[in-house]
């Protein structure tokens, strides 16, 4: 019997690194890796080997639209 596993990843998706993370978001290395532990709206690293990571860039994206909304219904 086999499993049948949905990919993550939709058409046109893909990995980013930290570096891009940065970028993306406007948020340092050290606030990225604390929210990584604390904050269960941030998106999950995927673990891609030993000490390699990313993650997926439309979960980011996601992240940064929801803080957005979120500063507007504040504002």
């Amino acid at each position: 019997m086999s499993e049948s596993v949905t990919p993550a990843l939709k058409p046109g998706d893909r990995f980013i690194r930290r570096d891009e993370v940065q970028r993306l978001t406007g948020l340092s290395r050290s606030s990225i890796y604390a929210r990584n532990q604390h904050d269960p709206d941030w998106p999950k690293p995927i673990s891609l080997g030993p000490n390699t990571v990313a993650w997926i860039e439309s979960e980011v994206l996601a992240w940064a639209s929801r803080q957005i909304a979120r500063a507007r219904r504040t504002a």
